[in-house]
């Protein structure tokens, strides 16, 4: 009896310990008045996160900074721009912000979109069309008064193309940079859904959805890092007389990687470049597979390919009929697979090593072009 009173104190007192020194484990955004505890966040790069004093900090970025609240009354610090969460009603700028949405379940909160063009989602078609979700137009050629029907509490914006954002600014709605297609690893654009969350009060739910991700995710290239043989691709097409290349830290390259294939581009470019046919031939003449991703209307095959630039079927994967293929006008591949990689992921290791998938395995973007 005595022993277990002896061990019953030792316990309690490592408990009474960790509670005073903070070595036990608090969940992010319960921090206590005072501390200033980090979101861990295992692959995106582009927003880090601290809980301070009941605000949580938004760094995104170099140049923005956030500071989420639930109470007005709660001070924020200098530099940092008030949001007050759970936000309401948004503005999504590209079909990545809205991947997390749908994600989430939180359809409710878009109230603006960019356009529809290769949207397959049935409920969002359905807001655009009793305008519940109203289309504000393209960046560069925005409709201010469209914005302001929409009503945003933040705006979710891309700033990578045309802009066109200053007649925005102008009606003061907080302007939210979502940098997911920053990212150069698949998990890393797909860890972004944790960044929806805080603003829609659906953390748990984020961090349940990319921890599924994930799980799935490393799991299957943990098997593909063990294959023996690597074959290699390459991706992209002619348009106008150059070829686009992604580049060799780009997060399609990473997939590759992941999935047991090597990429035949290993610079450290991430975006890539547009590269004459001679040079993309001397780089991928003799690369197993082909990936290609277009909106082609119709039947797109080995024909049309041909057709489209004759020295096509010099590369070896041409001859041999290994081109992986995603048409965007029959798969919703920008509205949703932002937020799939791991299948993805599963689509390339299933046409690269179709021994570790399920034999009934049916792909869900990309497949072998017949």
């Amino acid at each position: 009896m005595e022993e277990m009173m002896k061990k019953a104190f030792f316990w309690l007192v490592v408990a009474v310990l960790a509670a005073c020194t903070g070595t036990g484990r608090r969940e992010a955004g319960n921090a206590a008045p005072g501390d200033t505890q980090r979101l861990a966040l295992r692959y995106a790069t582009g927003f880090t996160v601290r809980d301070s004093a009941g605000v949580r900090l938004v760094d995104v970025g170099e140049n923005d900074h956030f500071a989420l609240v639930r109470d007005d009354a709660v001070e924020v610090p200098g530099g940092y721009t008030r949001v007050r969460v759970p936000i309401r009603r948004t503005i999504c700028m590209t079909a990545l912000q809205l991947s997390n949405f749908t994600a989430l379940g939180a359809h409710d909160v878009v109230k603006g979109l960019t356009g529809t063009k290769n949207m397959f989602d049935k409920d969002i078609l359905e807001r655009v069309g009793d305008g519940r979700i109203v289309k504000i137009g393209m960046e560069g050629n925005f409709d201010t008064e469209m914005v302001l029907a929409a009503n945003p509490d933040v705006i979710f914006i891309s700033p990578f193309k045309r802009g066109g954002y200053e007649p925005i600014k102008e009606t003061g709605v907080t302007l939210v940079p979502h940098l997911g297609y920053k990212e150069l690893h698949p998990l890393g654009q797909a860890e972004w859904i944790k960044f929806v969350g805080m603003f829609i009060g659906k953390e748990r739910e984020a961090d349940e959805v990319f921890a599924g991700i994930e799980q799935r995710y490393n799991r299957l290239k943990t098997r593909a890092d063990s294959v023996a043989h690597r074959p290699t691709v390459f991706s992209g097409e002619m348009h106008y007389g150059t070829w686009h290349a992604v580049g060799g830290k780009n997060y399609l390259a990473q997939i590759f990687r992941d999935a047991g294939a090597d990429y035949v581009i290993d610079d450290e470019e991430t975006a890539g470049e547009d590269l004459e046919f001679e040079k993309i031939y001397a780089l991928a003449a003799e690369a197993d597979y082909w990936r290609i991703l277009n909106s082609h209307p119709g039947d797109f095959n080995y024909e049309v390919l041909k057709a489209s630039e004759p020295r096509n079927e010099l590369f070896k994967a041409f001859k041999e009929r290994k081109v992986i293929y995603c048409n965007m006008k029959q798969q919703p591949y920008y509205e949703i697979s932002p937020v799939e990689p791991d299948v993805l992921l599963k689509d390339f290791v299933a046409i690269f090593h179709p021994e570790l998938v399920e034999p009934d395995y049916q792909p869900t973007y990309y497949k072998l072009l017949k």
